[in-house]
């Protein structure tokens, strides 16, 4: 335009930068690159897309640099200038985490993704009742040491199948002990969660082995730490006594304050789990059991719900000391792209790809051949003399 004037170029970079760290949504920053080159350019080189996505997920300040994996064997071109370098690699590091915050705002599917436990802070009875009976519900359950203070602290850590992804929820069941007087229900006050990678990656799981030395903070680089969440407690004895006497259905009472059911704790925003690494601990104690006067907590069932960022996005933990790096795979990126994901991390309906290429199939085919057919049917008429032709207009 003859008299139109750049924004950029008024504001000036401070307060253009001050401007654009208002946008909360990854999709509405992708929406100014498209404005202009000169906007996609100061976007890009300035990485507005890495405060937004360290705004959004605080976690993405442990990564120390990012590795792109090669997969393809050819050479890449060695006569690029080091300006074009900088700048491949300033889009590449927008694509990234562009496709981080999306992850963040847009509502995806979630799985369970516990792969394997690590390790409980104690157990009880060995092997009866081992950490691995909380993966399956329809086993056992796990069961802490007995303790004489209420306010000791247990933990269970799990490996999940990925290395790098967002956890959104993480559910978890209490035990009741239905053999015992009055079915009491052991579980804990309050629980939190950790979630990070080892120190040592190659370090064994054997369940034979100390279990405190397998799940001790030492060990890892927790990148995340959620609140405290209070879990469902019982009915005090003494109410339940007060509303049994005043002839309130006891299994009423025990169905209103039922405990021993799946307790779902959504976080307050799906936390980026770097490692797969994901620790739960129970704070503080409720339930003693009658026959040695000890405090235990008893889970009968733990999952951990989550999307997982591979194979486009993974982490490298082997070459770094304390930070980690972030790895991306070209080709995985390519893929995502046809499987429904593009650039902007906003999700491309399969149905609407294949709506497209049935619209251009029916214009492409169909079309033609239904003109063809109408000229098959009345070309003869047409060929007739031209007074049968008036004959047939009138």
């Amino acid at each position: 335009m003859e008299y139109g004037y750049d924004l950029l170029e008024w504001l000036g970079p401070d307060a253009s930068t001050s401007v654009f760290s208002y946008l909360n949504d990854p999709a509405d920053l992708v929406r100014a690159t498209a404005v202009s080159r000169s906007w996609r350019q100061f976007i890009i080189t300035n990485g507005l897309s890495k405060t937004l996505c360290m705004k959004l997920c605080p976690e993405v300040s442990y990564f120390t640099g990012i590795k792109e994996v090669a997969t393809s064997t050819k050479k890449a071109k060695q006569d690029c200038s080091s300006s074009d370098k900088e700048w491949r690699e300033h889009e590449r590091d927008h694509k990234i985490y562009i496709y981080l915050s999306s992850h963040l705002v847009t509502p995806r599917g979630t799985n369970n993704c516990i792969s394997y436990c690590i390790g409980a802070s104690s157990t009880d009875n060995y092997p009866e009742e081992i950490i691995e009976n909380t993966l399956d519900s329809t086993l056992s359950y796990w069961s802490s040491s007995g303790q004489v203070d209420p306010t000791v602290l247990e933990s269970l850590t799990y490996q999940l199948n990925f290395d790098l992804g967002f956890v959104d929820k993480i559910s978890i069941q209490p035990f009741k002990a239905f053999f015992q007087l009055d079915d009491p229900i052991y579980s804990s006050k309050y629980v939190r969660f950790k979630m990070g990678y080892s120190k040592s990656p190659n370090m064994s799981t054997n369940f034979k082995l100390d279990q405190g030395r397998l799940t001790a903070d030492e060990n890892y680089v927790w990148t995340y730490i959620s609140p405290e969440f209070p879990m469902l407690q019982v009915i005090m004895k003494q109410l339940f006594i007060i509303l049994s006497v005043c002839n309130v259905h006891q299994h009423l009472v025990r169905g209103i304050f039922q405990e021993d059911i799946q307790q779902a704790f959504r976080l307050p925003l799906p936390a980026l789990c770097i490692g797969g690494v994901v620790k739960i601990e129970f704070l503080g104690r409720i339930q003693k059991q009658d026959m040695d006067d000890l405090f235990y907590i008893c889970i009968r069932n733990v999952q951990v719900k989550g999307r997982a960022l591979s194979p486009v996005l993974g982490v490298d933990l082997s070459e770094i000391k304390g930070g980690c790096v972030l790895k991306y795979c070209p080709s995985a990126w390519r893929a995502a792209v046809l499987d429904g994901y593009v650039v902007s991390g906003t999700k491309v309906r399969r149905n609407l790809l294949q709506f497209s290429a049935l619209t251009a199939w029916f214009w492409w085919w169909f079309v033609p051949l239904y003109i063809l057919g109408i000229v098959y049917v009345f070309f003869p008429y047409f060929c007739r003399a031209p007074s049968v032709v008036l004959n047939i207009l009138e």
